[in-house]
């Protein structure tokens, strides 16, 4: 008996991670246009300029920054980790929020998914694996720039890569759930400027001890902050078990946002 209700949840498990991929699949034949490639690299270019301009320019003007455990790091060092967690930021979002607004509202494309075996729940999962994706190319290339530019070395580049996956799936779930709420296209203001906010506010250009302590508290609630943390961590070679919090607060934004996609595309998409 209990051997046949494992193997039964099993072939669950198995079908379900098969509908996800099928969906994850889909997109990624539709990125063969090279005007996608084109969309793509753009959401890259510009926490890189950032890098080079604030970073490795004004960084000459600003010296060293203390990291939590007192070492003093280049401004450079500092700064880098918060653009990688920004680039992986932008990847997942782009994919979540306009992507999957137009796929759901205007495209379509989902009641067509439906009329498949597929469920909402794996709508959403195969969506947020393809922001992981997307995330993940940004990141990959963002680290192989801080290598070559010494802000990190190769081997913790190669660890701080599946922390940047973490980040894209954490901002993949809440973008996904937040675009199921969106009445229409003028609501993206809200994300664009909330996402913006996220950018300049979360400890990227200086640590959250600068901050008033009111704002100091803010700033450690926001989820970049979580992300940008938990990579200056590894990249800067300061791992430590402080850092499960930031796991764990990644991990629970991802779940949710996940849980309310699948909730919401349920209510919209099954009448």
């Amino acid at each position: 008996m209990v051997t046949t209700l494992v193997a039964a949840r099993v072939a669950r498990l198995d079908r379900g991670a098969a509908g996800a991929l099928s969906v994850t699949g889909r997109n990624l034949a539709a990125a063969r246009h090279a005007a996608y490639w084109l969309v793509l690299m753009s959401g890259f270019a510009e926490p890189l300029l950032y890098l080079l301009s604030i970073g490795v320019g004004v960084g000459k003007l600003v010296g060293d920054v203390a990291l939590p455990d007192g070492r003093l790091v280049t401004y450079a060092q500092f700064v880098a980790p918060a653009m990688l967690a920004a680039s992986a930021m932008n990847g997942a979002l782009a994919e979540t929020t306009m992507n999957f607004y137009g796929k759901l509202k205007y495209m379509r494309l989902y009641d067509a998914t439906l009329a498949t075996p597929i469920t909402p729940l794996q709508i959403a999962g195969g969506e947020l694996i393809w922001a992981m994706v997307r995330g993940g190319v940004y990141s990959a290339a963002f680290l192989i720039i801080m290598a070559v530019l010494d802000l990190t070395t190769p081997m913790w580049a190669l660890a701080a890569f599946p922390v940047t996956l973490l980040v894209g799936f954490a901002f993949g779930g809440l973008g996904m759930g937040l675009s199921t709420l969106l009445r229409s296209w003028q609501d993206f203001d809200y994300v664009n400027v909330t996402q913006f906010g996220l950018f300049l506010f979360s400890g990227t250009f200086s640590p959250p001890s600068d901050f008033p302590p009111v704002l100091r508290v803010i700033v450690e609630l926001t989820p970049l902050y979580h992300g940008v943390a938990l990579i200056r961590a590894v990249t800067t070679a300061s791992p430590h078990w402080g850092l499960l919090w930031h796991v764990v607060y990644l991990g629970a934004l991802a779940a949710g946002g996940l849980w309310l996609a699948s909730r919401r595309m349920g209510k919209l998409l099954l009448k």
